[in-house]
This record gives structure tokens, C-alpha cells and sequence, in this order.
């Protein structure tokens, strides 16, 4: 049994590498206009810098995870945090669209580790009745670090300072508190925390054709052959591939919500640009303060619950506002709650990839849920652009509303393919 001071330190630690992980992930978008001016650049190379570094993150996900799953979680958040801090020092001193697209790939190699190592630490430092809390402070921390980047460049802009500095400032915190976070679980974490249950040796396990293998055997058999094997493993279970489409979906809407809110302020309500902006600023805060409100719920009441109800709401509440018919307060108050029917049920969907877990699966199965997460972030900017230029923003909405309702209907299939363990009687580090 883990500790409460155990647990604790380990939510800590990992909520801090979340935090300094989606600082990475927000080092482009903020300085896209200097590096226009700075390094010539334009949009388009911009795009594919940005998108240089989705790519390698999704990549890397199922690798990150069985390294997770077989060796170390930590060793997989050493490599993280270790490339992150490179790649925005590399960002911070770019001198060239070749040094960028550089930087690019090494920040994607340092974010692609994070899932594949967090979530199982927190799982294995949690049980099933504290593990919806802990993931609420994993995503509050994760919305923290996107925020960081945007306000310190501007900071920096204010200031009269270069957006160098401001980029140069985030790698030095995060190598900082990389080597904080690695020391701390070298020295304070229990090791069956930060390793899997029997990593390598020769522990014996059954084959894909039922035979009976070594560590050892698996280690001599040829790359082709080991990847293989892990893909076999990871889309064996039919409740994480149904949560895998689950996080994609849920993906779509939330990109949706970002992408328009401000547009739909905008042209469907008359409300000025500034104030549909500060309204889409409030909203994301709102919906992160709520995660927490969705970690309470599913520990007290179990994630399908939690997952039908926000799901519900963003049906209610994407289809009402996109109507156009309310008074001005009325959508700004609606607004408010709109990105929490989304994040809030983070948690839930966290907790059921636990449950859907076992100690040496867990890094695999959140490797392919962040897959499907990347999926999602992927297809809806262009599918949405083009239904808002042939219909117009509010279309956009119907089409968040739709998807809350697919939503609501794939949370019925993995509740179903789940069984016992959607309801949280067979989770890793209980």
C-alpha cells in the first residue's frame, strides 16, 4: 500500500513535468510572429515546424510506453524532460529554418515521453477511490504549462526584452526542474513506483501463439518481430481501443470549442472581438479549475457517470449557443462552462485507462490514447474549417454537438466492452 506522503510526491512531481511538458509544447505558436521577422520565415514553414514536432510525439508514443512498460517510467521522464530543455534551447537560438525544424524534432522527442511515463507513476502511487483527484491535477498543471509561454513572451514584449529571453528563461526552469524531479524520485520514490512489476529478466510470458517466452527471447527477436508483438498487445484489449476512439472524439470537440468560441461570439451574438476573446480566455480558465470538480466526482462516484454527464452538457450547451437566439449575458455565461463539459471529464477517461490497465500495460495503453488524443487535434482543424466556410461558425457548433453525442454513445460501448473493471475493481497500484 502506498502512502499518502508517497502518493503525494509522486502527483507532485509528475503534475510539475506536466507543467514544464506543455510549456514545450506552446514554445512555437507565441513566437510566430518574430520568427517572420527574425528568420524570414513564413506561414506555411511555421506550420510545418509546429507540425514537425506532432509528428515525432506521436511517433514515439508506443516506443516511449513499452519502455515505460519494461524497464522504467522514469528512465522514459529522464529522456523527456533531458530533450524538452534541449529542444527550447535550441528554439531560444535559432539561427536558421534548419535549426528550427532541428529544435522541432528534438522538443518532440522530449514531449512524446510524457504520457507514456505520468500516467502510470500516477497510477501505481494512487488507489481507485484518490486516482480521479490526482488526475485533476495532472491536467490543471497541463493547462498551466500552455498558458506559460504565451504570457511570458509577452511579458517579455512588455518588458522591451527579446522573445529569446522568454524561451531561454522556460528551458532554464525546466532543465532546473528536471534535475529537481529526477533526483527526487531517485532518492524519494519507492521503487516499485517507478518500475514496473518485473522489468526484464526472465520472467516468462505467454507468446502471441501461445507459447511461453523469456525476457531474454524477446530482447534476441528481431525488430519487426518485437514490434509486432507490442502492436499485437496494445489493440488486444477491446476497452482501450474503445477509450482510444473515446479520447479521439473527445479530442475533435474540444479543438472544436478553441478553434470557434470567439467566432461565434463574434458573428452570432455581435460581441466585439476583444471581449469574444477574453470570454474564450475565461472559459479555458474556468474549464481548468473544473478538472478538479471532475476528479471529486469520479472518485466519489465512479467515471461513467462523470463521462455521461459532461458529455450531456456539451451537447445542451454547444447546440444551444449555436441557435444564436440568446440574450448577450446569457452566451457569455454559457461560455463559461463550455471547455469544462470537455476537460472536466478528463479525469474519468484517465481512471478508466487505469482500470483498463495492468502494471506492464499502462504505458502502452496511454501511448495509444495519447495517439488517439493527437489524432483528434489532427483532423478537426481542416474538417471544421471547411464546414464553417460552407456553413458558416455556427455549423461548427452543431457539429460539437453531434460529437457529444457520438461521445456519450462510445462511453456506453467501453462501459459495456469494460465490464467490472469500468467500474474500478481492477486497477494497477491498488
Amino acid at each position: 500500500m502506498v502512502s499518502d506522503a508517497q502518493s503525494r510526491l509522486v502527483v507532485g512531481l509528475v503534475g510539475g513535468s506536466h507543467l514544464v511538458n506543455h510549456a514545450y509544447f506552446m514554445l512555437l505558436p507565441p513566437i510566430f510572429g518574430p520568427l517572420q521577422s527574425d528568420l524570414g520565415l513564413t506561414d506555411a514553414q511555421l506550420g510545418i515546424a509546429l507540425g514537425t514536432v506532432g509528428v515525432v510525439v506521436t511517433a514515439l508514443q508506443l516506443p516511449f510506453g513499452s519502455l515505460s512498460d519494461s524497464r522504467s517510467r522514469t528512465s522514459v521522464l529522464a529522456i523527456s524532460l533531458t530533450f524538452g530543455a534541449i529542444g527550447a534551447v535550441l528554439t531560444a537560438t535559432a539561427q536558421s529554418y534548419a535549426w528550427l525544424l532541428a529544435a522541432s524534432v528534438v522538443t518532440g522527442v522530449g514531449i512524446a515521453g510524457h504520457h507514456p511515463a505520468h500516467y502510470p507513476l500516477i497510477g501505481a502511487a494512487t488507489t481507485a477511490d484518490t486516482r480521479g483527484r490526482a488526475y485533476s491535477v495532472h491536467g490543471f498543471t497541463g493547462a498551466l504549462g500552455l498558458a506559460t509561454p504565451p504570457a511570458l513572451v509577452a511579458t517579455a514584449s512588455t518588458l522591451g526584452l527579446d522573445w529569446r529571453v522568454a524561451i531561454g528563461a522556460i528551458a532554464a526552469v525546466g532543465a532546473v526542474y528536471g534535475v529537481v524531479c529526477l533526483l527526487a524520485f531517485d532518492r524519494l520514490v519507492r521503487e516499485d513506483i517507478t518500475h514496473p512489476s518485473s522489468p526484464g529478466g526472465e520472467t516468462a510470458t505467454a507468446g502471441a501463439d501461445g507459447d511461453t517466452e523469456t525476457a531474454a527471447d524477446a530482447t534476441d527477436a528481431s525488430l519487426a518481430t518485437r514490434i509486432r508483438r507490442e502492436l499485437r498487445t496494445v489493440v488486444s484489449s477491446p476497452p482501450i481501443v474503445a477509450l482510444t476512439v473515446l479520447w479521439f472524439v473527445s479530442s475533435m470537440a474540444g479543438w472544436g470549442i478553441k478553434q470557434y468560441t470567439a467566432a461565434l461570439l463574434s458573428s452570432g451574438y455581435s460581441i466585439p472581438d476583444a471581449t469574444a476573446n477574453f470570454a474564450v480566455s475565461a472559459m479555458l480558465v474556468t474549464g481548468a479549475v473544473l478538472i478538479f470538480a471532475g476528479g471529486w466526482l469520479t472518485d466519489r462516484y465512479s467515471p461513467g457517470p462523470v463521462l455521461v454527464g459532461g458529455y450531456a452538457a456539451l451537447v445542451v450547451v454547444a447546440g444551444t449557443l449555436a441557435l444564436g437566439t440568446l440574450p448577450v449575458v446569457g452566451a457569455l455565461a454559457l461560455v463559461l462552462v463550455l471547455s469544462a463539459t470537455v476537460d472536466g471529464s478528463r479525469p474519468a477517461r484517465a481512471s478508466l485507462a487505469d482500470a483498463f490497465s495492468t502494471d506492464d500495460s499502462a504505458g502502452k495503453n496511454f501511448g495509444l490514447l495519447t495517439i488517439g488524443i493527437s489524432g483528434g487535434a489532427a483532423v478537426a482543424p481542416p474538417v471544421l474549417a471547411v464546414l464553417v466556410s460552407r456553413a458558416g461558425v455556427a455549423a461548427a457548433f452543431w457539429a460539437v454537438a453531434g460529437i457529444g453525442v457520438l461521445a456519450m454513445a462510445l462511453t456506453a460501448v467501453v462501459l459495456a466492452v469494460g465490464g467490472r473493471q469500468a467500474l474500478g475493481t481492477a486497477q494497477p497500484g491498488d
